[in-house]
């Protein structure tokens, strides 16, 4: 059996935010509000054809994990690596929702 808290119920209230750069070895995140359900992804990234649903999955996992559940990203892949992947999708959602996962 599941136990929801209140916390857990509510939907993350989000403002724009991004984290990254458009450096070589790493990834630009942008995180905005979404009238829509569900995460939308939009990647434009140069080994997409071989890494488009790897980073996708990398990136709706971590949003998942921080519970945001709706939200638009846009991400700009210059050859991240999953674990800078997660660390600038978790920065950007910090900063979109207040919310600091690292206490």
């Amino acid at each position: 059996m599941e136990l929801k808290t209140e916390e857990s119920t509510q939907k993350e209230q989000l403002t724009k935010a991004s984290a990254g750069t458009l450096e070589s070895g790493d990834i630009f995140i942008q995180i905005a509000p979404s009238e829509e359900e569900g995460l939308q992804i939009a990647l434009e990234s140069t080994v997409a054809y071989q890494f488009g649903e790897q980073i996708k999955t990398v990136i709706a996992g971590t949003l998942h994990g921080l519970g945001i559940e709706q939200a638009e990203v846009k991400a700009t892949d210059k050859g991240a690596l999953d674990c800078t992947i997660r660390a600038r999708v978790t920065a950007a959602a910090v900063r979109a929702t207040g919310k600091d996962v690292w206490k």
